[in-house]
């Protein structure tokens, strides 16, 4: 069969895309590099087997798998935003304070027990860093650096920059899907693999269900300030253009 390599986005439906692959290829055919620390750049797709799949730096798939089909997937870049930080926030509500307190979930403390605006634009350089490496134009980061945290690499580009840089990485991967058609990525993996997966009807790690049909207004009702609204509506402005031209240019399926 086909090599597959997933670049998994968070709350893109990701585990569900990850869970129907592994059907098929098996455990021993998966690369056990699920997180981008896992391994050195030079080790994010190691030899050996069939599928990759994870939140995965990509900048050297192609050196590395040169006969590889490569896809990810994206959502609405505001939805994606207000989804990644509710299922953190619920991960973290199950959570005992003194383990929240160690070193290393820093991140679920924080969204834990600071405001939404205190999270998002609060802290240290370094916790800015981390924020701006997950949440701020994700979509265009992840595809102009092929790294998962490479807004740093990109933080000095303008908008156009930034977007024509992400639309040149966009072109490198086989495939974009949007998160409303995962039926054509059904139909690809079928066309590879022989095997169709049930992409569309798997649902794995849905996040709590807010009031609103929209998560992105649940995190605005609870924000509830124009200016800090403005500046979380700025973490989507570059991506919102990125969509737009990979339609226009019909990279986006």
């Amino acid at each position: 069969m086909k090599k597959v390599a997933f670049l998994h986005i968070p709350k893109t439906a990701g585990q569900s895309v990850h869970s129907e692959l592994t059907k098929i290829y098996g455990n021993a055919r998966t690369s056990p590099v699920r997180v981008h620390h896992q391994a050195s750049s030079d080790g994010q797709f190691p030899n050996g087997y069939d599928l990759y799949s994870g939140h995965l730096d990509w900048c050297r798939l192609r050196e590395t798998q040169t006969d590889t089909f490569a896809f990810t997937v994206l959502r609405d870049p505001f939805e994606r935003i207000a989804s990644f930080y509710f299922y953190l926030r619920n991960k973290a509500s199950r959570l005992t304070d003194s383990l929240l307190s160690s070193p290393g979930h820093m991140g679920l403390y924080k969204v834990k027990n600071c405001s939404p605006a205190a999270y998002f634009f609060g802290g240290s350089p370094a916790w800015q860093q981390f924020i701006k490496d997950h949440y701020d134009n994700f979509y265009c980061s992840y595809l102009a650096t092929g790294k998962v945290r490479g807004a740093a690499e990109v933080c000095h580009f303008s908008k156009d920059m930034l977007v024509g840089q992400a639309i040149g990485g966009a072109r490198k991967l086989d495939r974009v899907y949007r998160l409303s058609s995962l039926n054509l990525l059904e139909n690809d993996i079928h066309n590879l693999t022989g095997h169709r997966p049930s992409i569309v009807k798997t649902r794995i790690n849905v996040g709590p269900k807010g009031v609103q049909t929209s998560r992105w207004q649940d995190l605005m009702t609870l924000i509830n300030d124009k200016p800090a609204q403005e500046r979380l509506a700025a973490f989507a402005e570059a991506d919102i253009s990125l969509l737009d031209h990979l339609k226009d240019e019909g990279l986006l399926n």
